[in-house]
């Protein structure tokens, strides 16, 4: 029993100080940030850097498990692993020193790395991952020379005696061992607080964000020359269905940006260039000045699986696309317009689709309100009929007027098809899978959406059964979806329910089931459910 204590405490206090140190830097680091390059911070940017580096699978896997967290999620991962590390590089500047601050200072160069590759990255943004590395190193030989001697040595090669940090010291008793590990441990647990106070004061400094949230919450828009409608028949008011129009805080939030970037709306440009006869550069003050409309459009995501809930419908306020490309006036080989978002995210969009009689527009307001930060604060683009990824960026700055056969986009880059209709497709709301019911009737419900095209009918098949009709809500428009229910006098057993979607255009929804990539998800939503 000894024996194990000793090999434990061997490594244990070692790691402690690996962990310690690195908590320090890393606070130091993000207090750096704030000083120093706000939009730096080494989690932010490792994290980012992360996220594009992922190979698609992983990006659909991460999205298929956590849905709209995954950004949550890897913040998380990132955590676990950076004190993973760090205890491994304590251990290792105890025994083989000086290992334990080259791992340290590696992971300071990955953040480096990430921040200086950042678009639009500031002169300073490698900065903070520098700091931090240098404090993580300061700290873990301040911390591994305190070790007690047992822990310092236990099972550790002979260090050279040239390396101050591990030079033995004369043997102590019981008593004095205690004590020394006692110290360590207000040593290295000093060090952890510090750098929580360091972190919490960093973003205490991240003023910018809530001051943009600040100046959002004075903005009064304007009242547009056109207002949408919503039918009252267009909501059926089911319990469980998802309502017609989705409110802010729940609509879905699918990007790559792993802090939601800080746009202040009277230092914002959009800038319309390159196959163009006339270059455009427009300012808050002048889009607020044009004649906004509103219009009623669902976006959803390419990673919504068959009865997904990556989509939404909202009430957009903006100024149609096709009026500032008219004043740019695009060259007749022109096909594509590539947008850019503050944060360096491209997508590719026909050139056609925002040029046509659709309500592709610059975005300000969402249902009322000024554009949530995080859905793009303070313009964005919307779209209709278009997945997200080549249509909806978000804090857009920059639209190239191109060809498809002379650029690429973020997503495009990675797999996914250079154009993304949003294909018919249909979900059962309720009841829920695995529901238990009882006999009688029993209302099945759910949304159905054909962008640009319209819904004509939903059907809904209990088990191998025939197709039978479901009633339709009032669709606000063919770029928006559309409620339905089907009343079902349900026996008794276990029954599988289907619905699909037929279109205006007397297109059937498919049951060939595929995969997100590269341009969809294909298939027919079922749920299981028991009636006793």
């Amino acid at each position: 029993m000894p024996e194990t204590s000793g090999r434990a405490r061997g490594w244990v206090l070692p790691a402690a100080a690996g962990v310690a140190s690195v908590v320090f830097g890393v606070g130091v680091g993000e207090l750096a940030a704030a000083i120093l390059a706000p939009a730096a911070s080494p989690f932010v940017v490792v994290g980012s850097l992360l996220i594009d580096l992922a190979p698609p699978w992983a990006k659909d896997a991460a999205i298929a498990l956590f849905g709209t967290a995954d950004k949550a999620a890897l913040l998380v991962g990132i955590g676990i692993v950076l004190v993973a590390v760090a205890g491994a590089a304590g251990v290792l500047e105890a025994r083989r020193p000086p290992w334990g601050r080259i791992v340290v200072a590696l992971i300071g160069v990955v953040g480096v790395v990430a921040a200086t590759t950042r678009a639009n990255a500031p002169m300073l943004a490698f900065a903070p991952s520098a700091v931090a590395a240098i404090a993580s190193i300061i700290a873990l030989q301040f911390l591994i020379r305190r070790l007690p001697v047992a822990d310092a040595a236990t099972d550790a090669a002979p260090a050279p005696e040239t390396d101050a940090a591990t030079v033995p010291r004369a043997p102590t008793g019981p008593a004095d061992r205690g004590l020394d590990r006692r110290r360590f441990l207000t040593w290295a647990g000093g060090a952890a607080v510090l750098g929580a106070l360091a972190a919490a004061g960093g973003y205490a400094l991240q003023a910018g964000a809530r001051a943009v949230t600040a100046i959002r919450d004075t903005i009064t828009l304007p009242t547009p020359t056109a207002a949408a409608t919503v039918p009252s028949a267009a909501e059926l008011d089911i319990e469980g269905l998802a309502p017609v129009v989705t409110p802010n805080a729940q609509f879905y939030r699918i990007d790559t940006a792993l802090a939601v970037p800080a746009v202040d709306p009277s230092g914002w440009r959009l800038r319309v260039h390159g196959m163009v006869d006339q270059e455009v550069t427009l300012t808050w003050d002048e889009l607020l000045a044009l004649p906004l409309e509103e219009s009623v459009t669902t976006l959803a995501c390419v990673s919504n699986e068959v009865g997904g809930g990556l989509i939404g419908n909202a009430v957009w306020l903006g100024y149609p696309i096709r009026e500032l490309l008219a004043r740019a006036a695009p060259t007749a080989d022109a096909d594509m317009v590539l947008s850019r978002s503050v944060d360096g995210f491209t997508a590719s969009t026909p050139l056609a689709v925002l040029e046509d009689d659709r309500n592709a527009i610059l975005a300000i307001g969402m249902n009322g309100d000024p554009l949530p930060p995080e859905h793009g604060f303070p313009v964005r683009m919307v779209v209709p009929g278009l997945y997200g990824y080549v249509s909806a960026t978000k804090w857009v700055v920059d639209l190239e007027v191109t060809r498809f056969d002379a650029a690429t986009a973020y997503w495009t880059d990675r797999g996914w098809s250079e154009r993304g209709p949003i294909k018919i497709s249909s979900r059962i709301d309720v009841p829920r899978s695995g529901q238990t019911l009882s006999a009688g009737p029993i209302t099945v419900a759910g949304v159905a959406w054909n962008q640009h095209v319209g819904i004509e009918a939903v059907d809904v098949q209990v088990d191998d059964g025939p197709w039978r009709p479901a009633t339709l809500a009032t669709a606000i428009s063919i770029d928006t979806w559309v409620q339905w229910r089907y009343d079902w006098d349900a026996p008794s057993g276990t029954h599988t329910l289907r619905v699909r979607a037929t279109g205006a255009d007397g297109e059937v929804q498919t049951s060939d089931v595929r995969g997100v990539v590269p341009d969809g998800a294909t298939g027919l939503d079922e749920r299981t459910v028991d009636v006793t």
